[in-house]
């Protein structure tokens, strides 16, 4: 099977499964599957994009007695042919039958992507389709550039924007009574490392 490459298709009959995904050998590059299309993903993350993904998920530990959280890499199973890698996921633990050695089989309470400019429109478009089609209840978008979080939490089949948070509004959920914190706290600490931009 030939992986894709921003335009390139795939060389295969039929939608790519989780199976073939997971029959791949290691090429050192990590891949995502939307509707049965294998995507490449974009080279290891800008340094500012793991720092606010390590202190968001710091900011998440408040909730540790009540979920279950992973970091990026970690497999979303949404379906046979919809594979994702967010950047945090939240698992309550009433659901912890989901959580596998291979990844999570099902949709999580709670996915966050951190937008960078390579994935922006993939992160606020197909993946929040994708996330939406597989029922997870609470997606958040958060920009270092805008230094903002964008709440969505579902309606129906699609998502609809909760909230728009900046620096200094303290972030919560009605959906996750232990998330507060407030977002202004997560861009200090990225800026008081000095990280490269």
């Amino acid at each position: 099977m030939k992986k894709k490459r921003e335009d390139e298709p795939i060389v295969r009959e039929g939608p790519v499964t989780y199976d073939d995904y997971a029959s791949m050998p290691d090429d050192g590059n990590r891949y995502e599957i939307i509707d049965g299309v294998l995507e490449m993903m974009s080279p290891g993350p800008m340094t500012v994009h793991q720092g606010v993904s390590g202190e968001l998920f710091l900011f998440l530990q408040s909730c540790r007695s009540e979920y279950v959280m992973f970091l990026a890499p970690f497999d979303v199973i949404l379906s046979r042919t919809t594979v994702l890698q967010p950047d945090i996921l939240m698992i309550h633990r009433s659901r912890i039958e989901i959580v596998k050695p291979h990844g999570v089989e099902g949709a999580p309470d709670l996915v966050v992507e951190i937008l960078s400019p390579s994935t922006r429109k993939r992160d606020k478009v197909v993946k929040a389709a994708a996330y939406a089609k597989h029922r997870v209840p609470e997606y958040w978008l958060v920009d270092p550039e805008a230094r903002t979080l964008e709440q969505y939490r579902l309606d129906g089949e699609r998502y609809e924007l909760a909230q728009t948070y900046e620096e200094e509004d303290r972030v919560s959920s009605d959906k996750l009574p232990c998330v507060s914190f407030m977002l202004g706290e997560i861009f200090n600490e990225v800026d008081r490392l000095g990280l490269p931009t």
